[in-house]
Parts: structure tokens; C-alpha cells; sequence
């Protein structure tokens, strides 16, 4: 039989009358008289069950560990979690982070016993740890989401969820946790002070993220077949360019993405088009070339005294330059310039906090919500912050 073949409907012959019966894992699971409409009806009712949880072997409630419910919740977290590449997502990381104390702390007890105490105590491991608040309150969430996934596949009861989900996050200024600072937008001058020391396809990037808004990943997967051309302004010859990314970050809650992208955007983008319209306009194998070009171009030995281009490459090295970059290349290659620039370091989130803070200033909360693809004004203010030059121009007229 195939490895992922349903257990077949077979039959057990007695004198008293033959018994249908599946075998699964070992066991036999009998269905009643063999050919019987109710046997089938039982088969039928297997097959479907097992088809949702064949990879899973059957447990006893009573008896699986904590440690075993991890292991079974991983396997679920790697099927789940990814893209539609097929390359697992940031929350892989993510869980395996939030289940790491779980499993040191409490992985030999029963499943079973592991109660709102238990969660508690995992919880203070993660503030000794020097967790922050935010940071704590997401981890007990995503365990919390295991125990959940235990009582839909009936390995613990849902009493022992119920239990933990009294357990309430922690609370601003009730708790030795840490607190982070909020994101603020990067100032114009740090910005400004990085350009010498990345790539242009870096510089590129950071200038389209600050004029449109967009989200780190979906700027370093930009393609030209993502993006169409309108005339959205009225009796003006204005084109606007609409980019959909082909992922983005609320993709799996069913909803649509729309970067829109001006003049000053596209005379950036323009020249790195590409004749390949599914390529990626970003590519760090393009800037490690142009890196090399202009490294020869203002070499001072005569390429008689010294190594020729491409004479001192290696066959096979160990790291080759991607044709795109990812959220992490695109962070750190930032980070890199801050230190060599010697200003305090920013990550590419932050642009997108300064372009919602000057829309909003210049052109309102709706524009900004709209802009940023906000699908509620109040996720909005997070990353636009309030005008206070105008709240105190305002008072002092009126105060």
C-alpha cells in the first residue's frame, strides 16, 4: 500500500458473521458487520478523518507530553507557515523562539497539567530573560495557539485551553518587563548621510520606501509586471503608477495591496526597468557587478603589473550575490552604512513611519490611511505621528 494511501476496508471472517475492519498504526479498528451499510457508513467516516490527520499518530490525551505536543505543533507550524514559493515565513522563527522556554521548563509534564501557572512561570522566564513587554505578550499568544491547535485535533482536552486563556497579557506600567520605544520616522539628515556608503539599487529603495510608504518587503520585490500604468488625475496628463505586490504582509486575510507611485517614484524606478518583466528590479548580483566596474575603473596599477578582472574570483565560493534582495539583506546593508557613516542606526521600517508622519501632516489621517493600505484609521496613527507643531499653533491662538 502507498505511503499515504487510506487504510483499506477489509474484512475478518468468523462463523458468527464476517467484521469489517481498517488497521492503522498497528491496531485494528473494527466497523461493525462485514458489507454492512452501517460499516461502510463508519469506513467512509475513517477515511475522513483520517485524510485531515493521517501524518499525525494517534495519542492519548491522558498521556502526551508537553514535549510531544511540541513536537506534533511543529509539524503542523512548517506545513502552515509558507509562502507561495514554498520557503517557510518570519512566524517559523517566531514560534520556534516562543516554544523554546516551554519545552526547557515544562516539556516532561503531561499536557494535561500544564495549566495557567505553568504559563505564568514561562512568562516570567521571558522577562528575567530581559524580554520586553510587547515582545512577552506575542510569544504567550503563539503558545497559547498551540494549546488551541491540541484541543481541534483532540490531543488534550479543551478544558486545559480555556484554562490558559485566563491568563491575561501584560499590562503598561504592572510588570517588571521592559518597555521599547515607540518607531519614529528617521530624520531627513540620517538619511541623507547613508547614500555614499551603499549600493545604488540600496539608495533606490530607500528613496521609493520613503516617497510612497510601502513596507520593507514589498519594496525589495518589486517587478515590472507588478506595476500598471494610470492617469488617475483629473484633466491633468499626470501618470500614476499602481504597484501590487505579488506578497505582502495581510495577503492571507483575503486582502488587496496598492502602492501607488508618483513622478519623483518613477523617474527612480525607470531606469531599472528590465526587459525581463518578471525580474526583479533590485538585484545584489547587478550591484556586486557595478561594484567591481567601478572598483577597475578607478584602479591606479597598470593591468600589466597586476591581477586583470575576473583573474582573482573563486571558482565556487561559498556565498554568491542573489538576484534579489530580502528584508534582512535590506536591513543590514542599511545598518552597515549608519556604522560607517557614524550616525545611530535605522532600519528600513522607520521610512515607512516617516512618509504616513508627512502625509498626514500635509494631507490628512484619510490619506495617509489610504496610502499606507491601512485597513482601519486607528493602525493608522501608529505610524503617523500626531502633528504637535499644529496642536500648539492651534493653543496658542485659542489658549
Amino acid at each position: 500500500m502507498p505511503r499515504n494511501a487510506p487504510p483499506k476496508y477489509r474484512k475478518q471472517k468468523r462463523t458468527t458473521g464476517d467484521l469489517a475492519f481498517v488497521e492503522k498504526e498497528g491496531r485494528r479498528f473494527y466497523l461493525g458487520y462485514y458489507g454492512s451499510a452501517d460499516s461502510r457508513e463508519r469506513y467512509q467516516r475513517f477515511v475522513a478523518e483520517w485524510a485531515t490527520c493521517h501524518d499525525q499518530p494517534p495519542a492519548d490525551p491522558h498521556e502526551i507530553t508537553v514535549l510531544e505536543l511540541c513536537a506534533r505543533f511543529w509539524k503542523h507550524v512548517n506545513d502552515y507557515y509558507r509562502k507561495p514559493d514554498g520557503t517557510p515565513t518570519e512566524e517559523v522563527g517566531n514560534m520556534r523562539l516562543a516554544l523554546r522556554p516551554v519545552k526547557s521548563l515544562y516539556g516532561g509534564i503531561r499536557a494535561l497539567d500544564f495549566g495557567p501557572r505553568a504559563l505564568k512561570a514561562v512568562r516570567q522566564s521571558m522577562i528575567e530573560a530581559g524580554g520586553s513587554r510587547k515582545y512577552i505578550n506575542k510569544h504567550v499568544n503563539r503558545i497559547k495557539l498551540m494549546f488551541k491547535w491540541a484541543v481541534a485535533e483532540e490531543l488534550i482536552p479543551p478544558s486545559v485551553y480555556q484554562g490558559l486563556q485566563a491568563v491575561s497579557g501584560l499590562a503598561i506600567g504592572r510588570t517588571a518587563a521592559r518597555e521599547t520605544d515607540p518607531v519614529e520616522p528617521v530624520p531627513d539628515s540620517h538619511v541623507e548621510a547613508v547614500k555614499p556608503f551603499v549600493s545604488p539599487q540600496v539608495w533606490a529603495m530607500i528613496q521609493v520606501q520613503r516617497l510612497s510608504g510601502m513596507r520593507p518587503g514589498e519594496v525589495v520585490t518589486m517587478r515590472a509586471c507588478d506595476i500598471k500604468v494610470v492617469n488617475a488625475v483629473k484633466d491633468k496628463q499626470v501618470e500614476i503608477w499602481i504597484y501590487s505586490p505579488a506578497r505582502h504582509k495581510t495577503q492571507h486575510h483575503g486582502h488587496s495591496r496598492a502602492v501607488f507611485l508618483g513622478p519623483k517614484a518613477q523617474a527612480i524606478l525607470r531606469p531599472l526597468l528590465k526587459d525581463n518583466l518578471t525580474a526583479n528590479l533590485f538585484s545584489p548580483a547587478e550591484a556586486e557587478t557595478q561594484r567591481r566596474a567601478h572598483m577597475h575603473a578607478d584602479r591606479n596599477t597598470p593591468l600589466s603589473c597586476g591581477n586583470k578582472p575576473g583573474t582573482n574570483v573563486k571558482c565556487n565560493p561559498k556565498r554568491r550575490p542573489r538576484d534579489h534582495y530580502d528584508r534582512d539583506s535590506y536591513r543590514r546593508a542599511i545598518v552597515r552604512a549608519c556604522e560607517q557613516a557614524d550616525i545611530p542606526r535605522w532600519s528600513p521600517h522607520r521610512l515607512r513611519h516617516s512618509a504616513g508622519t508627512f502625509i498626514r501632516e500635509e494631507h490628512g489621517l484619510e490619506a495617509a490611511q489610504l496610502i499606507l493600505g491601512h485597513k482601519h484609521a486607528d493602525v493608522t496613527q501608529v505610524y503617523a505621528q500626531t502633528n504637535i507643531s499644529r496642536a500648539m499653533e492651534v493653543i496658542a491662538q485659542v489658549g
